[in-house]
């Protein structure tokens, strides 16, 4: 079959043999496995070159199934980064589901990259992006069937270079033993930047292995090298500190951000997968960062400074994907799309060929405070009869707490507006287990949802006859790194599930639905979220006894995780059930997220008070991540 690539620096069309084919073994494994076209490769728009003009071949990893890695945006975009450079080949590697794990197995089958179907342990780089803590065992899994050492030290000169970035690479100390380096923040640039030192150094003659990551680590920032520190611990088992072992690398990382977005690569052709995956859609990303400062919120912390793209740059890259795909939804990409400051602007510009083409505009992430008419009218033509809104808290007291910034009234007016233009169904999200919570603010859950219920019928100018129905859904707290809350406790797996049946008893209306998120992952996920190098161990004899795919209800067992622990010599309570000293060294200490520790103590003081913190655009909270400056950073007078 022969698939000419839309990559600007292709190289003529060539013929393209999917994993299997190439390895001879025919179509009989394709045929026994569901879903053969996660395997197949071949899409419309993946990338081939020609192998002798390449210096440096990329396995970008997903590690999960490639419904969900299809899906994300953030490989869309290192893909075609790494792509867009003529010497260097960025191929996709996704998690093989359990059936053709086993046929794997059965006949020696390493994995290979989609686009070439070459062995993955072939490859110069192999690069994991870990979205979610509890995909660490699928890392090691998929390391285990390239036939590539789990251990960084235990690799040679013949094995690629295993990088891992992405969100929990913010904390990259529970898997730093698996990983020869970090890429921390944003990668478009400092991934080509590592592979270009790669290829200068084979050229120059001088690479080895060890020679490489010094160089990395000390020319490029943004790398961390785990390998190249020293971990002491004190005799309690909590940290003592981290000591360089060369004296030209730095004692801290600093992220890696990109200033100006609309200068910022950004693909205008996809891969147009064969199958359905979770997003079957455009999404363009409309800016980076978060105004708010929820003090729980990882993500509204590490992605500061806010940035955002121009509404001209965002509306030609939508309709740029829109002619090369022919999707019929586009979703707009930030963790507040509502706070995008040239969001009407940008929705007409969108509106004006997306209706007419219709294409349905679907506007994640809304906040209740910013949800307007105006909004909710250009949304109309969304397929979906609900909208979904993140209380976070039934009680306003707790909500203060979280710095949650919004109030009952807010919430009111929004679901009115949504009551008006003929929803019927709300969504709303809630955690559980926030520093200071009382069974009083959880009986405010199901209480707040009651009320919106009220609202509906004392609304006179709903829409539709059917009766409304509120879905709550409510997840336990987890401590994450880098927030105000990085230093509490997460309640124990006992209080967890006496708090969701609590809350599911205060539920008396059939009105109301009631959601849970499992209690035994979230108390794996905090250990995980909060661990230190000494996790290395468990997550190897779990890698040893068939771990994979635990981000999945089915495949995740609770108990097996105990026995682990408890044969690796790991107290799960020590990292997810304490709460930490203020003066300790954290594990992720090493990393400079931008946001700085004196000001997550402040916030964390403030919680405690129940005083909220404004909004990044009322009043610049000096959080510190402004030291990067930029014309479209947050506080951009504050260079704190």
């Amino acid at each position: 079959m022969t698939i000419e690539t839309e990559n600007q620096y292709a190289q003529e069309p060539m013929t393209c043999c999917n994993p299997i084919e190439h390895r001879e073994i025919g179509s009989a494994i394709l045929k026994s496995v569901s879903k053969p076209g996660r395997y197949s490769g071949g899409e419309y728009g993946e990338i081939l070159k020609d192998k002798s003009t390449i210096k440096a071949r990329f396995a970008f990893a997903f590690p999960d199934s490639y419904e969900i890695g299809m899906s994300n945006l953030g490989m869309r975009i290192l893909y075609g980064a790494l792509n867009s450079h003529k010497d260097i080949w960025c191929e996709r590697v996704f998690a093989p589901w359990v059936d053709m794990q086993e046929q794997m197995q059965k006949h020696d089958l390493p994995l290979c990259a989609l686009e070439s179907g070459d062995a993955v342990g072939d490859f110069d780089f192999l690069g994991f992006t870990l979205q979610y803590e509890m995909c660490y065992t699928t890392v090691l899994n998929m390391l285990a069937l390239s036939h590539i050492p789990l251990r960084a030290a235990e690799r040679g000169e013949e094995h690629p270079i295993v990088i891992g970035g992405g969100p929990c690479a913010y904390n990259p100390e529970p898997v730093a033993d698996f990983f020869d380096l970090f890429n921390i923040g944003e990668g478009e640039e400092m991934l080509p930047e590592i592979v270009r030192l790669y290829i200068r150094m084979k050229e120059e003659g001088r690479y080895t292995r060890a020679e490489f990551l010094h160089e990395a680590a000390r020319t490029i920032p943004g790398v961390y090298v785990p390998s190249l520190y020293r971990v002491t611990y004190h005799e309690d088992g909590t940290i003592k500190a981290y000591t360089p072992i060369y004296d030209d690398i730095p004692t801290k990382i600093q992220k890696r951000i990109v200033q100006d977005l609309d200068k910022a690569y950004f693909p205008e052709t996809v891969v147009m997968p064969y199958i359905e995956t979770v997003q079957d859609r455009i999404t363009v990303e409309v800016g980076r960062g978060c105004i708010r400062g929820c003090r729980f919120c990882q993500a509204g912390m590490v992605y500061r400074p806010v940035r955002e793209k121009t509404p001209d740059v965002i509306n030609a890259q939508a309709r740029a994907i829109f002619d090369t795909t022919g999707y019929e939804e586009l979703s707009l990409s930030s963790l507040s799309i509502s706070d995008y400051t040239r969001v009407d602007e940008l929705t007409d510009k969108l509106l004006s060929w997306t209706n007419p083409n219709m294409v349905n505009l679907s506007l994640p992430s809304l906040r209740a405070d910013s949800f307007t008419k105006e909004l909710m009218d250009k949304v109309t033509s969304i397929r979906a009869s609900s909208i979904t809104f993140a209380p976070e808290a039934g009680s306003q007291r707790l909500r203060d707490v979280i710095n949650k910034n919004l109030y009952e009234e807010d919430l009111m007016r929004a679901v009115s507006v949504a009551f008006e233009a003929g929803k019927n169904q709300v969504k709303l999200y809630f955690m559980q287990g926030h520093p200071t919570e009382t069974d009083e603010d959880l009986a405010e859950i199901p209480a707040l949802a009651r009320r919106v219920i009220d609202r509906y019928y004392q609304n006179p100018n709903r829409k539709g006859g059917r009766p409304p129905q509120v879905t709550i859904s409510v997840s336990p707290f987890i401590p994450k790194p880098f927030t105000p809350f990085q230093w509490e406790a997460q309640d124990t797996l006992e209080e967890m599930k006496r708090k969701q049946e609590y809350v599911g008893s205060c539920v008396t209306d059939r009105k109301i639905k009631y959601n849970h998120h499992d209690a035994p992952t979230c108390h794996i996920e905090a250990v995980l979220a909060r661990g230190d190098r000494r996790l290395g161990a468990a997550l190897e004899e779990a890698c040893k006894r068939g771990f994979r795919f635990d981000a999945w209800s089915e495949y995740f067992d609770y108990e097996a995780w105990m026995s682990v622990f408890e044969d690796t010599g790991v107290d799960p309570a020590f990292y997810a059930n304490r709460a930490w000293g203020l003066d300790e060294v954290l594990p992720w200490d090493i990393i400079d997220c931008g946001v700085s520790k004196a000001f997550l103590l402040r916030e964390r003081a403030r919680a405690y008070e129940a005083a909220t913190t404004p909004n990044c655009r009322e009043k610049c909270s000096g959080c510190g991540a402004n030291k990067w400056g930029g014309e479209r950073a947050c506080c951009p007078n504050n260079k704190s």
